[in-house]
């Protein structure tokens, strides 16, 4: 991948080091970390390291001294125009415009594998995210979890290390029961309204979504005359019932199946049926969704298989509860509940696994589940809502008395807001309503819907304006930043002479090496923006570890946005082709070309990090 500036820095930096110890300027103390790193302003260099700072103490120097020896000792390069000591000794270095522009050549010659390291060494990491129930349709926060989870995996693996994305699908419990009887109720009101009207199935459906929308209109339950069906339909289950339009539509497509053949059965074998059969079309409709939103899933792990027995006659959460036992983290008490001894982890309680009746809690699935994970993985990060904080500390002191401590992280989500034009979209948990992430993508589309639901760091809230997702102009930043992409693109078809469709058939890596040519000259890039453009490119690697290292991937939309801008700053001032009344030199013009190639390239890997697509044109 090639010595990074940092790498060189931090070697010249500790020869210095040495050579001053050498020659006695500097007493003999342990070195560690040298903080170096990129001042934000370039104005105090390229990159500063807080070495003598962090030595002062050690060597009983004042940092200015200390900063002085270092530097006086400091072996000449190429790529330094020159060292200076800042403030109370910080080391500033200033990179030469050669070695300052060599970016471009490097960004170039590596493709999409620029940036890629070795943080992660290989280590084997599972992120698990969405993993909504199968009983509905996934909403705009799962959407949040799927372009958050998906993004943080794709950084990771760019960052060196083996990533595994996993679905938990919750198809175990008393809620896949609920959704079983709710499709019940509604196939046989579906009947009944067919034969009270003498209608045909597709007319009760409707009778029974218009039903439903009076309903949701009727927010303060003022008129139940106009939904009688749905008041029945909550009166039937106690309330407890899954009552969205998707529940209608099911119902209805079992009667398209089954006909009326349903109505004779037993209420537990009509539910079991239509939940069994319900839960597989909600789990396709989840796959698809997730797949539309470029989010795809290397494990879809079912939560049944850890209560199916193996041979021995124990599942999978027996056999992890009979660990715990062995351990001795577990205990029953007077009435014969089986109880993890969590407080020994810093729980601020113990923890029920099984109940006095003998029924398993969600926690023992949870139990199971990831002793599971650590058979597979080296560390866990499940991505949650803000809703289960609480729920934490539970799991943690599990993977820990496991044998796994501080290899399971959680991630929380904040809550996303949906807006249409500033106006709050109006959503109910009780009504049933509200907007999909599928309708989300078919209306806003998958580019501008992961680019915005990644935009904010996960512990904040993101307000979704559906309508400014859509504006294609600059004060849309995904449309932007992809403009900036295609600007580039047109500029290297008209500096290779080919079509937009010659270059879509070409792929733009042939185009642009028939732009720019196999020779050119770096050294010619000296206007400010060049260099603020080089600069800002060769912070990419810095910025992918980061993202990986502090599981925060919304900073590629913010880096994006700084590169567009660079760019556009660029392309401003620079002129890059020949144009009428506006010459240039050709061995300029190719440095340039060189320069918006390799911008190109990295807006492209900066997009793809985030599942953003690269335009060739807009």
């Amino acid at each position: 991948m090639g010595e990074r500036m940092s790498d060189k820095i931090e070697a010249m930096l500790r020869q210095a080091i040495a050579d001053a110890r050498s020659a006695g300027d500097l007493p003999a103390f342990e070195v560690g970390e040298l903080g170096i790193e990129r001042p934000a302003d370039s104005a105090n260099g390229d990159w500063t390291s807080t070495v003598a700072l962090r030595s002062a103490r050690l060597a009983h120097m004042s940092p200015a001294r200390i900063a002085s020896m270092i530097v006086a000792h400091m072996p000449e390069s190429p790529s330094l125009s020159r060292v200076e000591i800042a403030g109370p000794g910080f080391i500033n270095f200033y990179l030469s415009a050669a070695s300052n522009n060599e970016v471009f050549r490097t960004v170039r010659e590596q493709g999409e594998n620029y940036g890629r390291s070795n943080l992660g060494g290989g280590a084997k990491y599972q992120v698990e995210f969405v993993s909504a129930n199968p009983v509905g349709p996934l909403h705009i926060g799962h959407g949040r979890w799927a372009a958050l989870g998906d993004s943080l995996c794709n950084v990771l693996e760019h960052a060196g290390y083996d990533v595994e994305r996993e679905y938990y699908i919750n198809d175990h419990g008393s809620q896949m029961d609920v959704f079983g009887h709710s499709i019940s109720k509604r196939y046989l009101q579906l009947l009944d309204v067919m034969a009270e009207q003498g209608c045909s199935a597709d007319e009760a459906r409707e009778a029974l979504l218009a039903d439903r929308a009076a309903f949701v209109d009727d927010a303060e339950d003022e008129r139940p005359c106009d939904h009688p069906l749905m008041d029945q339909f909550n009166d039937a289950l106690g309330g407890n019932a899954y009552g969205g339009d998707y529940i209608v539509d099911l119902a209805f497509r079992f009667y398209a199946l089954d006909g009326d053949s349903r109505a004779d059965d037993s209420e537990d074998a009509r539910c079991a049926s239509f939940r069994e059969r319900g839960y597989q079309m909600m789990l396709e409709s989840i796959r698809d969704t997730c797949h539309t939103a470029r989010c795809d899933f290397d494990v879809w792990f079912s939560e049944r298989t850890l209560y199916e027995k193996g041979e021995d006659g124990r599942s999978p959460v027996d056999r992890a509860l009979a660990k715990l036992d062995d351990l001795g983290h577990l205990y029953r008490d007077d009435e014969g509940a089986l109880w993890f001894r969590s407080t020994a982890f810093g729980d601020d309680k113990d923890r029920v696994l099984i109940k006095t009746n003998g029924e398993y809690t969600y926690f023992a699935s949870d139990v199971a589940y990831h002793w599971n994970k650590f058979q597979r993985v080296d560390h866990v990060i499940d991505i949650w809502g803000a809703d289960h904080h609480g729920y934490i500390q539970r799991v943690e002191s599990a993977c820990d008395a496991l044998g796994y401590p501080r290899e399971f992280e959680v991630l929380l989500g904040q809550l996303v807001n949906l807006l249409r034009n500033g106006t709050p979209v109006r959503m109910s948990k009780r009504k049933g309503t509200m907007v999909t992430f599928e309708e989300l993508l078919d209306e806003v589309g998958a580019d501008a819907t992961r680019y915005t639901l990644i935009s904010k760091s996960s512990n904040q809230m993101i307000d979704f304006d559906i309508e400014q997702a859509k504006k294609q102009d600059n004060t849309n930043p995904v449309y932007y930043v992809q403009y900036a992409h295609a600007r580039i693109c047109s500029i290297l078809r008209r500096g290779a002479g080919v079509t937009a469709e010659e270059a879509i058939e070409q792929g733009m890596d042939v185009v642009s090496s028939r732009a720019v040519g196999s020779d050119y000259d770096l050294s010619l890039l000296t206007e400010p923006t060049e260099l603020t453009l080089a600069r800002k490119l060769s912070e990419f690697p810095a910025v992918v570890e980061g993202c990986a290292r502090d599981r925060a991937p919304f900073r590629l939309t913010h880096y994006a946005e700084e590169l567009a801008s660079d760019f556009h700053a660029f392309y401003t001032v620079c002129q890059v082709l020949p144009g009428k009344d506006r010459p240039v030199e050709p061995a300029l013009s190719c440095a340039r070309l060189a320069a918006v190639d390799a911008t190109r390239r990295v807006l492209a890997l900066t997009l793809g990090l985030i599942g953003v697509s690269a335009p060739q044109s807009m």
